[in-house]
């Protein structure tokens, strides 16, 4: 009798039509440098629900988010998802091509998901609370520029 692997199902999200675009961009901009960061981002942004940008849902991560979050070590953290050129973890910024940035990308508040680091461990995380940032706006146009992704 053959085995099955339990898979757990992910969680739906929701992603605006602009991060979407511009997420797309970033994914395929990334693709040559890194692979496998552009296809786990592609495949989020391919199995998101997509809605105008003002019915995502104020509890709904996007780009420019600070989001608080539980680990499955019991840590929790808050961090704010930004594009590649924008990340900076000493300011607890994380780019949106990380495997944590990329599972925390459409999530609503409430929400668990499972994500693999880049040493293949298994990981799992929940959203306490998101909130807007206040310059999310200036911050997506800003970074949005594929020239200058990953300055």
């Amino acid at each position: 009798m053959k085995k099955h692997i339990k898979n757990p199902r992910k969680p739906s999200i929701v992603i605006g039509k602009t991060d979407h675009e511009r997420l797309n961009n970033v994914a395929l901009a990334a693709a040559d440098r890194f692979p496998e960061m552009s296809d786990g981002l592609l495949l989020e942004l391919e199995r998101a629900r997509l809605v105008a940008d003002v019915s995502v849902p104020a509890n709904v991560v996007r780009m420019g988010s600070t989001v608080e979050y539980d680990t499955d070590t019991g840590d929790t953290r808050t961090v704010t998802l930004v594009f590649p050129g924008d990340a900076d973890i000493s300011e607890g910024k994380i780019s949106v091509l990380t495997p944590i940035g990329t599972a925390l990308l459409g999530l609503a508040a409430g929400q668990t998901m499972d994500w693999t680091a880049r040493d293949d461990r298994q990981h799992k995380l929940t959203v306490l609370a998101v909130t807007e940032h206040p310059a999310a706006e200036t911050q997506v146009s800003r970074s949005a520029a594929t020239s200058n992704l990953f300055a």
